[in-house]
């Protein structure tokens, strides 16, 4: 695993997820909300996988998810959603927005890592 985004308000959870990466090879950059992510992908940098929460002020995981993949040089990176919805019709919203794995709160390292590995996959 390589640069991972973790985007996320709930700061217990933001650490959490990244000791979970982390655990799992991966370096993590962790964003409080969607705001600064974005204008860090417009800055010109960008992760190898980017894990998002839906519920988010302001600007929600979906939305920032919808600029993703939107833009040329982030359209095709893997995107896990992490989220305390679990709806069968937010999930499904999520995946027709382009997100490639979806995990909900709260999450084991084996979830995520399932997760993470799923996205990889889809976008090789």
């Amino acid at each position: 695993m390589k640069q991972v985004w973790i985007v996320d308000d709930d700061e217990e959870m933001s650490r959490a997820v990244r000791l979970m990466v982390k655990l799992l090879d991966g370096e993590t950059t962790a964003f409080m909300n969607a705001r600064a992510a974005a204008q860090a992908v417009i800055d010109g940098r960008c992760p190898d996988l980017f894990i998002l929460d839906i519920n988010m002020p302001e600007v929600t995981g979906l939305d920032l998810l919808e600029f993703l993949r939107r833009r040329a040089t982030t359209k095709n990176l893997p995107v896990v959603m992490l989220s305390t919805e679990a709806s069968d019709v937010m999930i499904d919203r999520a995946k027709a927005l382009g997100a490639d794995a979806y995990v909900s709160k709260p999450v084991t390292i084996e979830e995520l890592e399932r997760a993470i590995n799923n996205a990889f996959a889809k976008r090789k």
